[in-house]
């Protein structure tokens, strides 16, 4: 997501990289490569001139800094306008003193409102709440289905009788209360375009089950016609925030940065892949961060923190540090990480990451082949690395299926991560060192990108040290 417009400023930004100060020509070329870069990512027109205004204004009216270089203030600069393009603030989600806190999805047939309401669900269920979905949309065939089939992935019950969509959602509402449900979702009928009579429909449901949150589903992919969508139906319903689907599939990201702007509502929440779990709150200061190459630490936290036991990640960081880091834990490692999303993902939440290891394809099949690897090896020898010659190689590649030549890098990055870490652990015993204990087990990632920056078939842009990432180098929280 918003690869192009990150390159496009990466660009921008490396250019002023070491300029003592900017001239007034300066700050017209920066202003016309920003320019280009949001046009090119789609955005609105209008919100680009508003922006870029506001922008050139504080490039050539702030004081200058004596801790920034003119080009890190004008990083700064766009860094604080994208969050506010972004929405500013993460949208905070109160609930109702008498329950159920009732959330109404609209949005056009096709925008992912059903699977979006579902995944908003499971969001619900994650903080602790028992939510109770309802089937609205008796418009399109087999939508209620659909969600009584995601409904039983997540363990959400979903309610839905047939006839009339706005009896079905106070109907709805009585049977949340009944069953003490705390959180209503009522998934109400789209069209292929605006009408009137899925308005008033709409617009009927909200009356009756007088929604605490009414959020908009758009589809990310859609551009600026997304924010044609939200102004018509916040005209009508006065939506509280937009959802995002298939944000992972838009490497522009025009909708994102525009919808806040025009309509003044911000982005609650956005689905970034396939899967129910892979939809999270949207935050604009990291979002805005990640645009700017500077990763996004605190959600790759999060995440972690949802996939790795605390006890288990803590003593796998010991033994990491120890030297006593197995093949068998690196694979069990890679099963969790396998849970937060692609590894392609997880890297451009890194800081500070080269762009040539971001654009490094770290595809499912390269992680099968590591899997197949270490699966191809004895107990002995995913415990001592060191004991495979050469015919040992040859008889592992021939049971994964993989080239001897796979296997030699395999087990040269495995040694050079355990020398790596046990260096930070100290260099022996205890684990007591730089990156060890806590702060390398809340992550629970090891040593995975050292052996990723040179897996078979993988990036060869180095070794990149997710433990350190995601322990020394963070603050407490």
């Amino acid at each position: 997501m918003f690869d192009n417009l990150s390159d496009r400023l990466g660009g921008v930004f490396k250019r002023l990289r070491g300029k003592g100060r900017l001239t007034p020509d300066d700050v017209d070329e920066v202003m016309s490569e920003i320019r280009t870069a949001l046009l090119e990512a789609d955005v609105n027109v209008g919100v680009v001139r508003n922006v870029i205004e506001r922008i050139r204004v504080q490039a050539v009216g702030t004081q200058v800094s004596e801790a920034l270089d003119p080009g890190q203030q004008i990083i700064k600069i766009v860094n604080a306008e994208l969050i506010a393009m972004l929405g500013g603030e993460t949208l905070k989600i109160t609930y109702a003193s008498h329950p159920p806190t009732v959330v109404l999805m609209a949005g056009l047939q096709g925008s992912g409102k059903t699977t979006s309401a579902a995944k908003l669900a499971a969001w619900f269920r994650s903080q602790g709440r028992n939510p109770l979905l309802v089937g609205a949309d008796l418009q399109r065939p087999a939508a209620v289905e659909q969600l009584r089939v995601l409904g039983a992935q997540i363990g959400v019950p979903v309610f839905s009788i047939a006839g009339d969509p706005v009896a079905t959602a106070a109907a709805g509402l009585a049977e949340a209360q009944r069953l003490g449900r705390d959180v209503l979702i009522v998934d109400t009928a789209g069209r292929l375009a605006i009408d009137t009579e899925m308005m008033q429909q709409v617009a009927d449901i909200s009356k009756v089950v007088s929604p605490h949150y009414t959020f908009l589903v758009v589809d990310a992919m859609t551009g600026q016609d997304a924010v044609t969508v939200a102004k018509a139906f916040d005209e009508t319903l006065a939506i509280s925030g937009v959802i995002l689907s298939k944000l992972d599939g838009d490497a522009r990201g025009g909708a994102a940065l525009s919808v806040k702007e025009v309509i003044g509502k911000p982005i609650a929440f956005a689905a970034t892949g396939e899967k129910i779990d892979a939809f999270e709150q949207f935050h604009p200061d990291r979002m805005a961060s990640r645009i700017l190459g500077m990763g996004d630490v605190l959600t790759l936290i999060e995440q972690a923190e949802k996939v790795f036991e605390k006890d288990q990640a803590e003593a796998t960081a010991a033994k990491l540090m120890d030297g006593d880091f197995t093949l068998d834990d690196f694979l069990d490692q890679l099963q969790q990480l396998k849970k937060m999303g692609s590894l392609s993902s997880v890297m451009g939440m890194l800081p500070g990451l080269p762009k040539e290891a971001k654009d490094a394809q770290i595809s499912d099949d390269m992680v099968k082949v590591t899997e197949a690897i270490i699966r191809s090896m004895t107990a002995e020898e995913r415990r001592k690395p060191e004991i495979i010659n050469g015919s040992r190689r040859t008889r592992i590649a021939k049971g994964s299926g993989t080239q001897v030549s796979d296997v030699n890098k395999l087990v040269k990055q495995f040694s050079e991560m355990q020398k790596m870490m046990k260096r930070m652990g100290g260099g022996s015993g205890g684990g007591k060192g730089k990156g060890s204990g806590k702060g390398s087990g809340r992550g629970g990632l090891g040593g995975l990108g050292a052996m990723f920056g040179g897996a078979p078939g993988g990036a060869s842009s180095g070794d990149i040290d997710l433990a350190a990432a995601l322990g020394s180098r963070l603050p407490p929280r």
